[in-house]
């Protein structure tokens, strides 16, 4: 038994997430192989706290950039569709993006000044509904795969499991930028 002091301290700890609803445990989601329902489970908590983050805004707050060197709140997003779509069709497909991904969908695997100007004037909504499609693609696929294939190696020392891992802590970086564009959006 935790010492109570350990225990109370504990509790303090976790109180702000149990107050946000959020989840204290990590679960496979049913309908996949274990390890890709974790992974599966972590990739939807990321996107569905980002969202939460962002789905309210405004067109002005979305393209709101706060010096002359950052990233929009859209090209954010639009960065995560871009990544997730990369290695979606990288790995689930065995294959390169369209010229019409990579026109629809590709714009902002980097982000740069250029992407920043073409990512403007579009609604919050424009960039989650597209994430929401690449979404459902990634884990209508996921179904399609093992752990055996998760654990494989795609080379020497890369896996799939890694690949997928790096999406979901791509989305978690960029969460905590779209926070801090988020304090400093005029009031």
């Amino acid at each position: 038994m935790k010492p109570l002091k350990t225990r109370i301290s504990l509790l303090l700890l976790l109180l702000p997430m149990v107050l946000l609803n959020a989840q204290g445990e990590l679960k496979s989601v049913e309908g996949y192989s274990p390890n890709i329902g974790s992974m599966v489970y972590m990739l939807e908590d990321l996107k569905d706290r980002i969202t939460e983050q962002v789905k309210d805004l405004d067109q002005s707050q979305t393209d709101f950039l706060y010096d002359s060197n950052p990233n929009s709140i859209g090209a954010l997003i639009m960065h995560l569709v871009s990544t997730e779509s990369y290695y979606q069709v990288a790995t689930l497909e065995d294959r390169e993006w369209t010229e019409d991904e990579l026109a629809s969908v590709g714009v902002a695997g980097e982000l740069n000044a250029k992407v920043n100007s073409m990512l403007k004037g579009e609604p919050i909504g424009y960039y989650l509904d597209l994430w929401d499609a690449v979404r459902k693609k990634t884990l209508t696929l996921l179904k399609t795969k093992d752990d055996a294939w998760f654990a494989s190696n795609i080379e020497e020392g890369l896996n799939y499991h890694y690949i997928w891992y790096h999406v979901m802590e791509h989305s978690a970086n960029h969460m905590g930028q779209i926070g801090t564009i988020k304090n400093r959006l005029p009031k």
